[in-house]
Parts: structure tokens; sequence; C-alpha cells
């Protein structure tokens, strides 16, 4: 997907100079979840042309003894007379493929060029104290958080790099936390609800799912399937993102799924995320909001940070103090819910690397700051007036605007979320 990359990207007149950054983004191609395979693959799927590295190490400051560096390495036995359900070969479902770690170093390396090199904004070599990364408790996201990193600060990079990480069960990245008012939103409108506003599309598309069905092997009475076409969307989409033949019936390998079947289930699944997070009107909002306004409250202190670090690094807080540059790797769930609070203009399903940047400037006269937000690299627009084109805007009417919806630190969220 386009990111920010340094051919196009916008740069700033030198009357203002950046202060801070944060990246929020998908990871980058992967092998679709288990849970959206059929019953039966017609062909395996094999990932070892790469290595999942799962240890633990003491750290150099209470080293005693060394461990090595293990790796997953998946195989069936003969003596197992089960079959995994889905592919047959000898890869994690999911996991990045080889594919999505080149993705992710070049991902890594681009943001580099720009900001960099183009801008000397961060710095040659990878520095605790100004840079950081964060994952979800999602392994995938620490996978290509590994290649990032390296295609950032490329050999310098190899050391112990912290991934910042919070909690599953309160981790507002991915996000994992409760919200009980949000879900019950959700469940009114959105997928599996019975709100004739959701269910009219699939049951328009009552003979394209008789069609996959068919040919796909999957019952008409699966709910995960039925219900929206997030699975058929991720296992079709995984196939061709890695040159991989559209699956046929595996018993008349003759009745395939087509190219434009594919593409209406693409067509469809862009609609569906269009409409959850944008086109559902003010509950798309109001879900959004309850859902991911943990994070954006953080992204709010953050940019607070940035504009006092002096006071900032008095508090002891080691996440604040000093921190330039922040660099989430998250999921498609966590883009979509930025880009609705944003109430971007155009809602689109984030592809693999999807990305949202916050960059915070200060003009050299006056002092006041200014945010600009990018989307796949360029600058994003909102169709909500206070927001408008967000290419400098006043800070103080952007966080305003978090404020308004969440409360400085999240102080909103318990009673939104009925927690």
């Amino acid at each position: 997907m386009p990111h920010v990359r340094r051919a196009e990207y916008p740069k700033v007149n030198s009357s203002y100079v950046l202060e801070y950054v944060e990246v929020v983004h998908r990871h980058h191609k992967r092998t679709p979840y288990a849970a959206n395979t059929f019953p039966i693959e017609a062909y395996p799927w094999y990932c070892d042309d790469e290595a999942l590295f799962y240890h633990g190490t003491p750290l150099p400051t209470h080293v005693a003894n060394h461990s090595a560096n293990t790796y997953w390495s998946v195989y069936t036995s003969s003596s197992n007379p089960l079959a995994p359900r889905g592919f047959n070969g000898t890869c994690q479902f999911p996991q990045i493929t080889r594919e999505g770690l080149d993705d992710s170093w070049q991902h890594g390396n681009d943001l580099y060029g720009v900001y960099h090199d183009l801008i000397r904004f961060l710095p040659e070599k990878y520095d605790p104290n100004i840079v950081s990364f964060r994952v979800t408790n999602n392994v995938i996201t620490s996978q290509v958080a590994s290649m990032v990193t390296s295609g950032m600060f490329g050999g310098r990079a190899q050391q112990n790099l912290p991934l910042l990480i919070q909690p599953a069960s309160i981790d507002s990245l991915e996000p994992a936390y409760t919200c009980l008012a949000a879900n019950k939103n959700f469940s009114e409108y959105g997928v599996g609800s019975s709100d004739s506003d959701w269910t009219s599309h699939l049951k328009a598309a009552a003979d394209l799912y008789a069609n996959l069905d068919s040919i796909c092997g999957i019952p008409p009475t699966d709910s995960g399937f039925h219900m929206s076409f997030d699975h058929y969307f991720d296992n079709l989409s995984a196939r061709l993102c890695h040159a991989k033949p559209l699956p046929c019936n595996t018993s008349n390998p003759s009745l395939c799924v087509t190219q434009p079947m594919a593409d209406e289930v693409f067509r469809l699944g862009q609609y569906e995320y269009s409409y959850l997070y944008r086109d559902a009107g003010a509950r798309t909002l109001e879900y959004s909001t309850g859902s991911y306004g943990i994070w954006v409250a953080e992204l709010a202190q953050n940019i607070r940070y940035a504009m006092h670090a002096t006071d900032s690094a008095s508090t002891g807080d080691r996440t604040s103090s000093g921190i330039r540059y922040r660099h989430n790797i998250a999921h498609d769930g966590s883009v979509s819910r930025i880009l609705s609070i944003l109430q971007i203009e155009k809602m689109v399903w984030p592809g693999m690397g999807s990305e949202v940047v916050f960059e915070l400037y200060k003009r050299r006269a006056g002092q006041q700051y200014y945010i600009r937000v990018l989307w796949g690299g360029q600058v994003l627009k909102s169709s909500n007036p206070t927001l408008g084109t967000l290419d400098m805007l006043p800070v103080e009417t952007f966080i305003a605007y978090f404020d308004g919806l969440v409360g400085q630190r999240a102080k909103k969220i318990p009673s939104l979320c009925n927690l």
C-alpha cells in the first residue's frame, strides 16, 4: 500500500520545523487466519524461506547463560491421523510471509529515507531515548517490527531492541480492551446484526455466496463466512498477494473461483468497511470512539509531551521523556478506527502496510504548533468541518477534537464504555 516515501513525500516549507512524528500502520503480507481457510485446500502453502524465532534470553545487564536462537519449524507426523484444517505445508496461519517480511523491511527503509535522509529528523543510529516501537499482543506485529527496524537502522539495529506492548486485556493499539457500549452499538448495526442496512448487501450477494460455497466446500450454515465477506476476502486476497492460484473445488478441479468472482468479493469487502466505519452514520463514530478512544488519548498525550519535552522529562515517565518518533504496528481494525475517528472523506478497507502518520510542526516565527496527518503518504482529508484537510491544522484544534470525544488521558472512556 502507498506510504511515506521520499519520491512522493510532500515537503513542508522551511518556515516550519518538524518536532514529533507518530506512525501507525497495519502489518504486512501474511498467510490467512486459520478460521478463514477452507475445510480442505487443494494445494499446500510452504514457508521454508523464513524462520519465526521464539526464544527468551537474559539481558546483557543480567547475563549468566546465553540462549540459542531457536525458531519454529512446522511439520506433520505420519503417526498423527488427523489432518489440519485448511492448508498443508510448513506455515503458521497466520504468519508474516517472506514477501511480507521484505515489504516490512522496505517500509522501514522508506520511512528512514524521508525522516533521516531527506529531513534529518531521525538519528542515524537507533537511539531508545528518541525512537520507540510498539506492537500488539498478536505475534505477527512483532514479526513485522523485526524487519521494519532493520530497514530503518540497518545493521545498527542488530541489537537488543525493545518493543513496547501493553497487557493483553487492556491493549489500546489492537484494540483489546473491553468497551461494552461500543460492542452493543456495533451489534445493532454491524456484522451479525439484523439491521436491514447491513443485511441487504448479503441478501443481494446470495448467488455469489452459493457459487463460492459450492466451490470452496463451505457449508451455507457457517456463520463465520456468511455474516460478512471478511473470511472470503482474507482467503482470496492472501492467495493473490502471493501469486497463488484462486481455489478450485477439490472434487471437481474444473470448478474454480474466477477473477471476476474474487473482484466482487473485494468490492463487497470495501463496501462493508466503508459502511461499518463511516457510512452507517453517527453510530460509526460512537463505535470507533469507544473502542479506540484510549489509543487516541495516548496520541494526544504524546503530542502534549512533544510540545513540552522539558516538563515531561521531569515526571520520570520513561515512555514520554524525549521520544521524538513513535512507531506502532497494528491491524486493519486499528487503522480503520483511526480513519473513522478522523472522519476520513473516503473510507476503504486498509490493505497490508496501510499507514497513518501524525506530524507535529513548530512555526519558526511565533513558535505556534501545527499538525499534519498523512494517509497513504499524502495529506488526509476529513469530512469533519473542524478538521477538514489535515495540513497544518493548529494543534489546539486537533487536540481539542480528541479531548472532546474521549477526554484528556481518556477520562471519558470508562463512562462511554459502561465500565
